[in-house]
């Protein structure tokens, strides 16, 4: 599409934008998404234009009255969840995506290497883990490993590690792209190690329905929190029409939310871990219900409800 005519299909709804204010916090969103839209296609067909440099400016604006501190009410967290982290996932599907990706063939080499290396996986795992683990296995527990210890103390540590994790592949995202694809590098490595090793000794099945008890959500956030770390990388290496500094401000700004909104998810996989997984007694149907639950959480939370609040914001923004 010629730029004129972009101009011209679109003009009147920018000074419109400009000039009248929304109605309301919904149609504010429906806005800023639209403008994000807009100009992320001026910024590919036009990158040079004052079209651009408009789009930007007013997309600015947007950003600001969309995001600005507010006095702190009753519902200023329940809108978090409900509206603000989702529609930023939603807006960096794609970045997310190439994290889960790349965590996933960093996967499945762990478990090539594995198979082929009888020694990798104690490189991997470490040879205490692998030989107590043996010895479970001889004894008929295989996953007699996570048995051990306080409940507290193990729901704590798990926890607060797994934050640790995140917030490395998060700030990972400084050194652009080289530091969180060296975390996801190495924890899809031991998960594709740790995986092939049960399936090795015979005993994958319950290593699944133990282990992704907590782990469907774990893994899961870890990977979210590596897409926050590509977000900021992003915003580093690609600053479009925005100054490099503004462009990683925004970014950084968008990662950080990004990885706040996966402490509650941290905090529950550290309490499965602590608290459920060690029962490895418990009837199938609990491990599948429970393993079951925090997928479709994940899958719809960070995948289709982000699409339908989009959707519904497109066309809110389309009606006004």
């Amino acid at each position: 599409m010629r730029e004129v005519v972009f101009l011209r299909q679109n003009q009147a709804k920018w000074q419109h934008y400009e000039t009248t204010p929304a109605s309301g916090p919904d149609e504010l969103a429906a806005r800023f998404i639209e403008l994000t839209d807009d100009l992320s296609y001026a910024r590919t067909f036009y990158p040079d234009s004052t079209t651009t440099a408009y789009l930007n400016t007013l997309t600015g604006k947007l950003h600001q009255s969309l995001y600005k501190n507010k006095s702190v009410g009753r519902n200023r967290f329940a809108q978090f969840w409900r509206r603000e982290l989702p529609l930023l996932v939603a807006r960096h599907h794609g970045t997310l995506g190439l994290a889960l990706l790349f965590f996933v063939l960093c996967t499945g080499l762990g478990i090539l290497s594995a198979a082929l290396d009888d020694t990798f996986v104690r490189v991997v795992l470490g040879d205490q883990y692998v030989n107590q683990t043996l010895a479970n296995i001889e004894r008929g527990d295989p996953m007699a490993v996570y048995k051990g210890g306080s409940e507290s103390v193990m729901f704590l540590y798990i926890t607060l590690n797994n934050i640790k994790v995140s917030l490395y592949a998060f700030a990972g995202g400084l050194l652009p792209g080289l530091g969180t694809g060296t975390i996801l590098f190495k924890n899809g490595m031991m998960l594709g190690a740790f995986q092939y090793f049960f399936h090795h000794k015979g005993v994958l099945l319950p290593s699944l329905l133990t282990i992704w008890i907590h782990g469907t959500l774990e893994i899961s956030a870890i990977v979210l929190a590596g897409g926050a770390g590509l977000v900021m990388s992003r915003g580093i290496l690609f600053p479009g029409t925005y100054s490099r500094r503004e462009s990683f401000q925004r970014a950084a700004r968008d990662g950080m939310q990004l990885v706040l909104g996966l402490v509650p998810i941290f905090i529950t996989a550290g309490f499965l871990e602590g608290f459920v997984t060690r029962h490895t007694e418990m009837p199938l149907w609990t491990s599948l219900l429970i393993i079951g639950g925090s997928a479709a959480f994940i899958g719809w939370y960070f995948i289709l409800y982000p699409l339908l609040l989009r959707r519904r914001a497109g066309a809110l923004s389309s009606i006004s």
